[in-house]
Formats: C-alpha cells, sequence, structure tokens
C-alpha cells in the first residue's frame, strides 16, 4: 500500500479522536509541503501572507492571488455578507477563479497543491468544494504551526491498525493475523455465512474487507504506479525537511492526473538515522513505471536502492443490501488519507444505517507532539 500523509484537521484525525484511538498514538507534525512548477520545487503558500512572498507568482499576480486568499479565509458558508453575492453551490470553480483574474499558474498550484484535487475536473463542478478543500489545507496548516498541514503517526501507519486493535480488544472483540487464503462462504441466496481459514469457519453475518478477498465482487478501475527509494538525505530544495510532500502537477508533466513525492525518515522513527525513504506514485498511465516515474525520481537526487512496483485499483460493484458483503475500494496515489476516508464513512453508514458525527472536539488530539 501507499504511505500516506494525515491532514491535521481532516476526517481521518476526527475519527480517531472520535473512537478514542488518540490514546495509543503519538503524532508528529510532516516538516514540508511542496510543489513542483516549471521545474522547479517550491513551498506551497497557503494564506494571504505568504502568497506575498511566494516566487511562484509576479508582483500584480500576488495581489490578486492575495485578495482570492482572503475571500477563501473569510467565507462562511452560512453568512451570506461573506459570499460576495456568489452561490458558490452553482458558481463553477473556474467562473470564481476568473473574478480574480489569477493566471493559469496560480491556479495550477491553488487547484492541485492547496485543495488538493488529482486532475482538472474541478474547474468545472461548484466552487464550494474547492473553498472547503482550501480552508481544510489552512485549518491544518495552522493546528501544529509547521510547515505542512500533515501530520504522521511515529513508528509509521502500522500504528494505526494497532491502535484500532488495541481499542478492539477492550471492548471484547477477537483478532486472528496472518491467517492464509481467507475464504468467503456464502449461503444458497447469496448472502455471506462465514470466513474458512485452515479447515476452521469464523461464522458471521457481515464481512467487511478490500477487494482482494472478493475478486468476484469488483472491477478494476485503474492502476498506481510508484517507485520506492532508500536515500541518505533529504530530498533537495525542500529545506533540509526530513518529511515532506511534494505534489507534481499533471499539466506541469504533461499527464492526465498527479504524481505525488512523498518523504519520511528517523524523525517519525521509521528508518535508522540519516535515511530516508520516499515513495513516487502517480495513477499509471502505462506499464512502464521506472520511465513514467522519472519526473519525480530526478527530484530526489542521488538514490542508495531503487524499487519499482505497480498494483491495479478496484471498486465494489456488489450490492450489500443483498450479500452482507461490504468492500473498500482498493488505495489510489494520493499521499493524504482523505479520499480513503471518505470511503471508510460511507461504508460505515452502509453497514449501521447511521452517519457518523465528527463534529468533535480537536483539542482532544493534543496527543499530538510537536
Amino acid at each position: 500500500m501507499n504511505p500516506k500523509f494525515i491532514m491535521a484537521n481532516g476526517n481521518l484525525v476526527r475519527v480517531l479522536i472520535h473512537t478514542d484511538v488518540t490514546k495509543y498514538l503519538y503524532f508528529k507534525a510532516v516538516d514540508g509541503s511542496f510543489v513542483f512548477n516549471k521545474g522547479k520545487v517550491h513551498k506551497v503558500p497557503s494564506n494571504d501572507m505568504e502568497a506575498l512572498k511566494s516566487p511562484l507568482m509576479g508582483i500584480f499576480e500576488k495581489r490578486r492571488a492575495r485578495k482570492f486568499f482572503i475571500y477563501v479565509q473569510d467565507y462562511d458558508e452560512k453568512d451570506p455578507k461573506t459570499h460576495d453575492g456568489m452561490d458558490l453551490t452553482r458558481v463553477t470553480t473556474k467562473e470564481l477563479i476568473a473574478k480574480f483574474g489569477l493566471d493559469d499558474n496560480t491556479i495550477d498550484f491553488i487547484g492541485h497543491s492547496l485543495a488538493l484535487h488529482r486532475d482538472e475536473r474541478y474547474l468545472h463542478e461548484p466552487a464550494l468544494e474547492t473553498v472547503k478543500r482550501m480552508k481544510l489545507y489552512a485549518e491544518s496548516l495552522a493546528r501544529f504551526q509547521g510547515g505542512s498541514p500533515y501530520i504522521y503517526p511515529l513508528y509509521g501507519l502500522g500504528e494505526l491498525p494497532q491502535g484500532f486493535a488495541r481499542l478492539s480488544a477492550v471492548y471484547g472483540g477477537t483478532y486472528m493475523l496472518n491467517k492464509p487464503e481467507c475464504k468467503v462462504e456464502f449461503d444458497e441466496e447469496g448472502k455471506v455465512v462465514g470466513v474458512t481459514s485452515e479447515g476452521e469457519t469464523a461464522k458471521c453475518k457481515k464481512v467487511v474487507c478490500d477487494p482482494s478477498y472478493l475478486p468476484s465482487k469488483v472491477r478494476k478501475v485503474g492502476k498506481v504506479a510508484r517507485a520506492i527509494c532508500i536515500m541518505s538525505h533529504p530530498i533537495p530544495n525542500t529545506n533540509d525537511s526530513p518529511s515532506v510532500q511534494v505534489i507534481l502537477p499533471q499539466k506541469q508533466l504533461g499527464r492526465k492526473s498527479d504524481m505525488y513525492l512523498f518523504c519520511c525518515s528517523y524523525s517519525h522513527n521509521v528508518a535508522p538515522k540519516g535515511k530516508f525513504i520516499a515513495f513516487v506514485s502517480t495513477e499509471a498511465e502505462t506499464d512502464q513505471p521506472a520511465i513514467e516515474l522519472k519526473p519525480g525520481i530526478d527530484l530526489l537526487g542521488p538514490v542508495d536502492e531503487i524499487f519499482f512496483d505497480m498494483y491495479d485499483r478496484f471498486e465494489p460493484v456488489n450490492e450489500p443490501s443483498l450479500d452482507n458483503c461490504f468492500i473498500s475500494t482498493s488505495y489510489d496515489a494520493t499521499t493524504h488519507f482523505e479520499s480513503t476516508v471518505v470511503d471508510v464513512l460511507n461504508m460505515y453508514t452502509m453497514i449501521t444505517g447511521k452517519v457518523l458525527d465528527l463534529s468533535v472536539d480537536l483539542s482532544a488530539a493534543s496527543a499530538a507532539e510537536e
């Protein structure tokens, strides 16, 4: 799976606080968030002040961008006075941006590195979603006053399932790990009745799984290409950040979707001192990951070891109300968890019939370390 950072003010943090898993986890802010533009790596400007300092824009464009950032910062869905006469549920992102006169270059980094859209479709969709995503980025950045809006668990993402396993045990859950060849069993009506492994069947009324367990109930929707790189230095031009994300917007590379660089190191206790692990990933457009990922790999500087990998992405095509199988979609190429959490929350609603209320007090996440 592709490792991902966690949006500090995003839905995954809300889920972790809501479920109380935070007491088993320690987070640390991720040092930097950068964007690739015209062959160079730049820090992502995230508010009106940073927009004025950013080398991504000329002096007049900076003023226009600053006005747009202030509009987004002040925008309140419930207060029409902040809407400037525009209904963002109807006005497209392209129309909203045109009002501020921003050029294509600025639109590119706002759409891809702040609003974290993966392709250009957002331009023709209602602007409200983009404004909300930009606000989430700014709020997440403000939470730890770090150089990025992301956090990551100390000792890596394996801590997340471990935290849930501990909590599950408190409520009487049983974990059977590393069971080989799990076969899902059905009755004559096609409803799930259990899971068999090593001659034992665990009976159940519902199964929640990823696509690999039920290949006949999913369809392929894409493919992710990635490179896993071990290095002895941070990614160049990222202020020597021990942990960092760099987004390469698709337009800059002449591609259909973005490319992502994820890097972390000993600072999050996931590598020995002095070692850095970088992942370069993208939605594959060919069967040649080494060639396709070259623009991202070229930004890494000298690499000690490199491994290439491709995996198919699937989504469920079954009807859970008929077979009681709840299947997640595969991980995408993005380097943050927001798209994954939406999928999980939808599954929760399908399984329980309830919508999870995530209006939690985020100050409760003070288990995070600066």
